[in-house]
C-alpha cells in the first residue's frame, strides 16, 4: 500500500521557524555523536519546496 502524501501550507514566519528548530536539532544530535540523515532530508526538502501562492477567505 502506498504511504499518503501530506500537504503542508505555512507562512513565511512558520517555514523560517520550522528549518531554524531543524537546524538547532541537527546541532544537538551532533553533540551527541548521533545520525542526522533524517533531520537533514527534512531540510532538504523544506528548502526545495515549491512556493505556492493562496488565497484566504476570512470568515
Amino acid at each position: 500500500m502506498r504511504n499518503p502524501k501530506y500537504h503542508l501550507y505555512l507562512t513565511h514566519d512558520e517555514r523560517r521557524i520550522i528549518i531554524n528548530s531543524l537546524i538547532d536539532l541537527k546541532n544537538y544530535l551532533v553533540t551527541q555523536g548521533k545520525y542526522t540523515d533524517a533531520v537533514d532530508e527534512l531540510i532538504i526538502k523544506l528548502t526545495k519546496a515549491k512556493v505556492k501562492r493562496i488565497k484566504i477567505k476570512e470568515v
